[in-house]
């Protein structure tokens, strides 16, 4: 569902993303870990077709994100770790308008909305402006919106921002669950806990590179762990003078 090969995305003389390559296949559940300017980011933005790669190719849902952008766009859902949202506008006006973006009907869009709402526990601020919300509110407007099209492939960039943990934890159970319908999850985070927890496969990144992909299993044999070592120390191991060196970095990786 997600196909990147030889992907790279230069700012000048600064290369974010370098000569990646990664497959993510359908109702799999990746993270991506990395340090600050690790690329997880410009990754995510070329994947989600708002940065042209500097060179190679995105493929997402079997179209390629730079040829085919409508098709691709059709499949997927992106909501960055700030998501931009029409202020004026209520939740059930946003969702709507999100709805109708994806040719969805009103009956369709009617019925979704009433699934994903008191899920999110969204009902007092359903019909109150955007603009009085709280960040975390917001947060979830935008995942709703998001999955109100029930997209093939789900990205999103760190979460959990401003969520406390009783909505952390719905949206953890709400992506598992897509999961398990068969939609591709892309997550990029910071909270080594949540990749630990949620993620079929962990990508780790580092200057613009996997430097290993995997099960928490599988890492700990990259970076020679011990069977007891977090998932931190795992990542803190693969981020140093080590990987730099490319003793454990991988170009090209595929996702069970």
């Amino acid at each position: 569902m997600i196909e990147l090969r030889n992907l790279t995305k230069k700012f000048g003389d600064l290369v974010a993303v370098s000569d990646l390559s990664l497959e993510v296949g359908r109702g799999k559940f990746f993270a991506v870990l990395g340090p600050n300017a690790a690329g997880k980011t410009t990754l995510i933005r070329v994947l989600a077709g708002l940065l042209k790669p500097t060179s190679g190719t995105a493929r997402v849902a079997g179209f390629d994100i730079q040829t085919d952008p409508l098709e691709a766009r059709r499949r997927m859902a992106y909501v960055p770790d700030f998501p931009f949202l029409y202020d004026k506008l209520t939740p059930w006006e946003f969702f709507r308008f999100s709805g109708q973006i994806f040719r969805m009907s009103e009956a369709r869009i009617e019925e979704s909305a009433h699934e994903l709402i008191p899920r999110f526990n969204l009902e007092e601020f359903a019909r109150k402006p955007i603009e009085g919300l709280s960040h975390g509110t917001r947060q979830r407007v935008a995942i709703v919106s998001a999955l109100l099209h029930d997209p093939e492939v789900f990205i999103i960039d760190e979460p959990m921002v401003g969520l406390d943990p009783q909505h952390a934890r719905v949206v953890k159970d709400v992506l598992k669950e897509r999961t398990q319908r068969g939609c591709t999850v892309l997550l990029s985070t910071h909270q080594l806990s949540i990749a630990e927890e949620m993620a079929d496969t962990v990508g780790i990144m580092h200057r613009g590179k996997l430097v290993a992909v995997g099960t928490p299993e599988e890492l700990r044999r990259h970076a020679s762990a011990g069977a007891n070592d977090s998932l931190e120390q795992i990542f803190l191991n693969l981020t140093s003078s080590q990987s730099e060196n490319g003793v454990i970095a991988r170009s090209t990786a595929k996702s069970p």
